[in-house]
């Protein structure tokens, strides 16, 4: 068995990338798009996962250590089960073939492979009490790999100190003082269950003042695109409205009129952007 499977299972997995790629498999959506994803809402998100037939990659509900903080990334998965002896010394036994030392915890194990730009997505099955995956000393670790932050279904301690953390942000299910216990690593980079959405490895991780929403990395761009052209013409409707060229009855109708969509092709070509 293997803690990280191997680059192939990786591929395998997430078949519909056909981009670039990571040393461990994941895709590598570049990080312009991740950029760009920045300024994208949950809904925008949402509507083109949708319609793409991905209709349960949002999860709600966290606690958040620096709300209002947006954070965008690759996701690295990571799957902790109840505490079962035998599966535990298996993984010990693979962990020390992969250079992990079994002195140290597995969720350790999990936070070296991390690498900038990841987001560290972690199923502990809601686990909060004896379930805090980071405390203020892991997640200066996770901090400082990363740049971005973690989604923990399960708990975190410290976290006074995990909000001194800046540039930042934690997705979690709740605060408890104890330490992690009696739960086992299952592996890296597999799929996961976080909510009711199903995580690969690799996929981008919106998270915003809604939530988490999940994102292929082939629909990464898409998303991107979509956003941004929905922010322009709302802007664009908003001020036609202001300013009583068209009612928000003829701005509200999807898609728009033809008179509407000819006068926000002028008005974004006036503004420097592409006419169509």
């Amino acid at each position: 068995m293997h803690v990280a499977p191997e680059p192939a299972y990786v591929i395998e997995l997430t078949h519909a990338w056909h981009g670039d790629r990571l040393p461990d498999g994941r895709p590598r959506v570049p990080d312009a798009v991740l950029d760009r994803l920045r300024a994208a809402t949950t809904e925008q998100a949402w509507a083109v996962l949708r319609d793409a037939g991905y209709h349960l990659q949002f999860s709600g509900q966290w606690l958040q250590t620096h709300p209002g903080t947006v954070i965008v990334g690759r996701a690295l998965t990571s799957q902790f089960l109840p505490y079962r002896p035998d599966l535990d010394a298996a993984v010990v036994k693979a962990g020390a073939r992969e250079g992990h030392h079994e002195a140290d915890k597995q969720n350790s194990w999990v936070i070296s492979l991390l690498q900038p730009g990841d987001v560290m997505v972690t199923d502990i099955f809601g686990k909060v009490a004896e379930g805090t995956v980071i405390g203020d000393n892991l997640g200066t670790a996770v901090a400082v790999r990363t740049g971005v932050g973690a989604v923990i279904d399960g708990g975190v301690r410290d976290l006074a100190g995990l909000r001194e953390l800046e540039g930042v942000n934690v997705f979690c299910r709740g605060t408890h003082p104890t330490a992690i216990a009696d739960v086992v690593l299952a592996g890296v980079n597999l799929p996961v269950r976080i909510g009711q959405a199903t995580v690969l490895p690799g996929d981008i991780v919106l998270g915003t003042p809604s939530g988490v929403i999940f994102i292929p990395a082939q629909l990464a761009e898409r998303v991107a695109d979509v956003a941004e052209d929905v922010t322009v013409r709302d802007e664009f409707g908003k001020g036609r409205i202001a300013d009583g060229t068209f009612t928000s009855a003829e701005i509200d109708v999807e898609p728009w009129a033809e008179p509407i969509e000819a006068a926000f092709r002028s008005w974004r070509s006036e503004r420097g952007g592409p006419a169509g």
